[in-house]
């Protein structure tokens, strides 16, 4: 089973992820995920954070001349900050610790503070915040790029844009290939396709920056070249809908998922809504009219590209802080604040891109399986072949 647990805190040592479940034989090139994670840290907006880090991944077992040898692998990323909080984060305490533990007594509305608090009957909301915070989904961006290694494998691409930054939308479709060149810029500005919409996205940014504010939006994250049949319509968890939802829902700050046109369909009339089937007699290959169910019928996948939207909150930590209560005197006060982003919408695309292309190489595996890449290879190529003469 293809699975990946992350541990960490976002000013402690390292972040570290372990992935058990790949096939041996796999290419492991270091260097096409640490461009995963330099791309996570792009984008008009981020805060001071990411001038201080430099994300870089070890993989310190599992994988040996370059290949994975089936057994669990390991990855640590460093915290760079971390010298500037080994005395406020300590594993061992030691005297005169309390000096140094920088409480958070505030908690800000539509963070995890107050509600951790209460959950682990801590007093303050440090210990809260280091673990809710979005710096866990390095690790998920590193474990998503090793995912994205097994997909590629059988000509499986993942990608993404933003169709949305605050009251600024994309009005009009993204192709491919315009998708596919954003993800090799090296200057990042919104994520955008059209130069236009991201200017005026660029100045909504602004806008928040100057009243110190924050703003959200929309991303949207796309699969090319699935086979037809992962996932199952047989149990409600093996739904590979449901699986991406609660993926994609899963990033920080991510309060909606829309697969497909789902908005547009929830107001329209059936007629205006199923993608018509017909078959290509030369090709041999059933083909649709449109793709508004994003690719997913039924919790499988139909052939068709994956379109999966996540819709993303403006982040909790303002510079002009909200009205809170403080935990020691529970009197009113304005909610803490520390060093934090206006905007990460470019960024949870990529995100999305990760928890997207994990959840599909789980569907992948689970039905090709393979205790080494030719055996999982030849599993594909018979399904394939079998889908061929259907």
């Amino acid at each position: 089973m293809f699975r990946f647990e992350t541990a960490g805190e976002s000013h402690g040592q390292c972040l570290v992820a372990t992935l058990t479940g790949l096939p041996a034989g796999l290419p492991i090139p270091l260097d096409k995920i640490n461009r995963e994670l330099w791309r996570r840290q792009q984008g008009y907006g981020r805060g001071g954070r990411m001038k201080i880090e430099t994300d870089t991944v070890e993989i310190v077992s599992g994988v040996r001349h370059s290949k994975t040898i089936g057994s669990p692998i390991a990855i640590i990323i460093q915290n760079r900050d971390w010298q500037n909080w080994t005395d406020t984060l300590p594993v061992q305490d030691y005297e005169g610790s309390d000096a140094n533990k920088k409480q958070v007594t505030r908690p800000r509305p539509g963070h995890a503070d107050l509600a951790g608090c209460i959950k682990y009957n801590y007093p303050e909301a440090r210990y809260i915040l280091e673990r809710a915070s979005a710096r866990e989904t390095t690790a998920r961006v590193a474990i998503g790029a090793i995912a994205k290694q097994l997909l590629a494998e059988f000509d499986i691409q993942i990608l993404s844009h933003v169709i949305g930054v605050g009251p600024v939308k994309l009005d009009r479709q993204a192709t491919w290939d315009q998708i596919a060149a954003l993800s090799q810029k090296e200057e990042v500005l919104l994520g955008c396709i059209d130069e236009q919409t991201e200017r005026r996205m660029k100045e909504a940014v602004d806008e928040a920056y100057r009243t110190g504010d924050t703003i959200g939006g929309v991303f949207e994250v796309v699969a090319r070249g699935l086979p037809t049949g992962l996932g199952s319509h047989i149990t409600w968890d093996s739904r590979l809908d449901g699986r991406l939802a609660q993926a994609i829902v899963s990033i920080q700050a991510v309060k909606g998922v829309e697969i497909g046109y789902a908005e547009e369909g929830a107001s329209s009339y059936g007629s205006a809504v199923q993608d018509t089937i017909h078959y290509d007699k030369q090709e041999r290959a059933f083909t649709r009219g449109a793709n508004r169910a994003g690719g997913l019928e039924g919790g499988m996948t139909n052939g068709q590209d994956l379109l999966v939207r996540g819709h993303l909150k403006p982040i909790s930590t303002l510079r002009k802080p909200l009205e809170s209560v403080d935990l020691e005197t529970r009197e009113p006060s304005k909610a803490a604040y520390e060093r934090s982003d206006v905007c990460v919408v470019p960024a949870a695309g990529v995100i999305g891109e990760a928890m997207v292309a994990i959840v599909l190489a789980q569907a992948f595996l689970e039905k090709f399986g393979g205790d080494s890449l030719s055996e999982t290879r030849r599993n594909y190529h018979g399904y394939m072949e079998q889908v061929r003469n259907f």
